[in-house]
């Protein structure tokens, strides 16, 4: 008796259990609104994607079209530089024919009277003259070919940064295929296991 009566109240429990899940109609009617909403969110998704690919799209046009001016910005820096180690080069040299002159004037004369008593030919002041003439002469080609090198190295610099960007761009396709590759490979998981679900 006792187990009839745990029977009987397993059956109004079924009984109640089933009026609260939804008929077949209600089923398909959620299924429906369900795949309408999935739908929905897919558009609105796409939608944003969409609108960030155009924004990216109107922000690098933007930065193409000021590419012209980073250009003249970089001949500009270019130019000046060469200018300004031209100018240095000319004023040092300038000043270096100055102070020869100057040192010739006043020492020659005294120098070659006292090369002649006391020192060798190395010592002349003509010598000494020529000797520093040859180092000014150095120190300039050397201020040039610095600069030469700076923007050599420059140049280096950016042929690498765009070999860095180049490598960046392919990196970044990649992961975006390699990401897509995985949600497609995620969707056919989850969609394999919920049909293997609902079959049983």
């Amino acid at each position: 008796m006792y187990m009839s009566s745990n029977r009987q109240k397993e059956k109004v429990e079924t009984e109640k259990l089933k009026a609260t899940l939804p008929t077949e109609a209600e089923k398909k009617e959620i299924e429906k609104l369900a795949v309408e909403k999935n739908k929905e969110v897919r558009e609105n998704i796409n939608i944003t994607l969409d609108e960030t690919k155009s924004s990216v799209h109107k922000t690098t046009e933007e930065a193409k079209k000021q590419v012209p001016q980073f250009t003249k910005a970089m001949n500009e820096y270019q130019e000046e530089s060469i200018e300004a180690t031209r100018d240095i080069a000319e004023n040092f040299l300038e000043s270096q024919k100055q102070v020869i002159n100057s040192y010739q004037s006043l020492w020659v004369p005294y120098m070659e009277n006292v090369q002649t008593t006391y020192w060798s030919y190395w010592a002349s002041p003509n010598r000494m003259t020529e000797n520093y003439t040859r180092a000014v002469s150095n120190i300039t080609d050397s201020t040039i070919a610095a600069t030469r090198l700076a923007n050599n190295f420059m140049f280096a610099s950016m042929e690498s940064w765009k070999t860095t960007m180049q490598h960046a761009r392919n990196n970044a396709i990649e992961f975006s295929r390699l990401n897509a590759n995985y949600a497609k490979a995620y969707q056919n998981a989850v969609r394999d296991s919920l049909r293997d679900y609902q079959r049983e």
